[in-house]
């Protein structure tokens, strides 16, 4: 065999830091051992597989071809690593399960989850990384987590998306907010207030928009927020009003600190989505998190 999962690694190093000293540093190793194998990487394969832009390694066609082959045998030695490797007692290990979840996933409905699984699995192995979809959605394109469940859509190509649950929504203001005693508020009212929304990126502010436009047509007045925690604290101060998942409220809701608004607008929910790379099977373990059905 011409090729070496240890080349792999320092290729896909490079591919990612653009130099094979950044690369050396990530790994670690010494720049001239990293330019070395991945030179001999090239010179197996008999192709090249960056541009050499001064000092600056760029990934040409064929090496964008080789990223998502290396990828997967990567992981798939990272498993078997895991599995075996640690066997004890000549029993395999239980299957590693990395998750992504984006924020209002990974921080609300998740973690309950993980309880209820590990209650019933305690051998479960379990990691979970959050963070905004696009950034769920990439760490699932690198291999970095096996599966990703996110709150706005995807259109990558590489991955399979399939619905994992509907997630109820509810319009939102501070108990002192004019709008928190008024019932059947219409769309007309609902769109002239300050709305605190998600920033660019956000699955949360995505699906809210997307589940909020076709009765609103538009908002008079939008703020942008970085976090669902900073919206709903925005909102008990009166900030303006919102849209967030029921998950995330229950206990602003219970304190009164938060209000459900009463409106003209019909019950609101947005879908939410489970992702992975096509091909690769869904594990039990995952089907056990994820409680999916076999």
């Amino acid at each position: 065999m011409r090729l070496s999962l240890r080349q792999l690694e320092i290729f896909l190093a490079v591919a990612e830091t653009g130099s094979t000293t950044a690369a050396g540093a990530r790994l670690p190793l010494s720049q001239s051992a990293t330019s070395a194998a991945l030179a001999e990487l090239e010179h197996g394969l008999g192709v090249p597989l960056f541009d050499r832009l001064g000092k600056r390694l760029l990934l040409n066609e064929t090496g964008r071809a080789l990223l998502g082959p290396a990828r997967t045998l990567l992981d798939d030695a990272a498993q078997i690593e895991h599995r075996f490797g640690g066997a004890r007692d000549g029993v395999p290990l239980p299957a590693r399960v990395r998750l992504g979840a984006s924020t209002t996933i990974g921080n609300y409905l998740m973690p309950p989850r993980m309880a209820e699984c590990l209650a019933r699995w305690p051998s479960m192995d379990v990691s979970l990384r959050i963070g905004n979809t696009r950034q769920i959605v990439e760490a699932v394109l690198r291999l970095e987590v096996d599966a990703g469940v996110i709150e706005g859509p995807c259109h990558e190509g590489e991955l399979e998306v399939l619905p994992w649950r509907d997630d109820p929504l509810l319009l939102l203001a501070g108990a002192s907010h004019p709008l928190a005693g008024r019932r059947q508020v219409p769309a007309s009212v609902l769109r002239a207030q300050r709305w605190l929304l998600r920033e660019a990126g956000s699955g949360t502010g995505e699906s809210v928009e997307q589940a909020l436009l076709p009765h609103l047509g538009g908002f008079d007045e939008r703020l942008q927020l970085g976090s669902t925690e900073a919206i709903k604290q925005g909102a008990v101060a009166g900030l303006g009003i919102t849209c967030l998942s029921a998950s995330t409220v229950h206990d602003q809701l219970a304190l009164g600190h938060l209000v459900a608004l009463s409106t003209t607008l019909p019950a609101l929910s947005r879908p939410l989505y489970r992702i992975r790379h096509r091909g690769r099977p869904w594990s039990d373990s995952l089907k056990r998190l994820l409680a999916l059905q076999s």
